[in-house]
């Protein structure tokens, strides 16, 4: 997945993704260690993965965004890449007071790749330059 999360979280990810693999099915080993790993925002991150809330944008130059629709239904984009979203709690309890990993939004982008039900979308490069500098509307 990416060198950015310590080992034991992408282990656990390629264990997610193993398993869904083969039985479509994630078990409660797993479930436990992801809410053991990720805290709180487990359980609403599988929330958005069971809504199919997250959508994988990629333009031509090989550039990934997600956008995930978050409870509130506020669109969200992430960048998995260097872990970021614009979300409140992102800024607060991972940033501001270091007690998280990640929001429950970049989360869901990580489960929906290990699981493979991300949503995909192609956007232009054009696009891309617009969502990564800010200007691009919802």
């Amino acid at each position: 997945m990416s060198s950015l999360l310590p080992a034991v979280a992408e282990q656990l990810f390629r264990d997610i993704q193993r398993t869904y693999r083969d039985t479509s099915h994630i078990p409660d080993d797993l479930l436990i260690a992801l809410k053991f790993v990720f805290g709180p925002c487990a359980l609403q991150a599988l929330d958005l993965v069971d809504q199919r809330s997250v959508t994988c944008l990629s333009s031509p130059s090989g550039r990934k965004a997600f956008q995930v629709i978050g409870a509130s239904g506020r669109l969200y984009t992430c960048f998995v890449s260097c872990h970021y979203c614009p979300c409140p709690a992102f800024a607060y309890t991972v940033l501001r007071r270091n007690e998280g990993l990640l929001c429950k939004h970049i989360l869901a982008a990580y489960l929906c790749q290990a699981m493979g039900v991300t949503q995909q979308e192609s956007v232009s490069d054009q696009q891309m330059s617009l969502l990564l500098s800010g200007t691009a509307a919802p």
